[in-house]
């Protein structure tokens, strides 16, 4: 989670991450941040995330970004 929460840092530097659970539907990621994230995801983790997969439900919040890491480890 900890490196996670770095890469989303370098991308969006001015959310908290450990409690918001609106990134998207509060505009605090806009797309290209989150192409950035999913680039950055793909190259950390060694996952491949599908365009079905960017859905805001996936991304509205660390927590539920980290889920999706790790089910796509998994």
């Amino acid at each position: 989670m900890d490196e996670l929460i770095e890469i989303l840092e370098d991308i969006q530097p001015d959310a908290d991450y450990e409690t918001c659970t609106t990134l998207i539907d509060d505009g605090i990621l806009d797309s290209f941040a989150i192409l950035s994230i999913v680039s950055e995801l793909e190259d950390a983790f060694d996952i491949r995330i599908t365009p079905a997969e960017i859905i805001p439900e996936n991304f509205n919040s660390a927590k539920a970004l980290y889920a999706m890491v790790q089910r796509l480890q998994g």
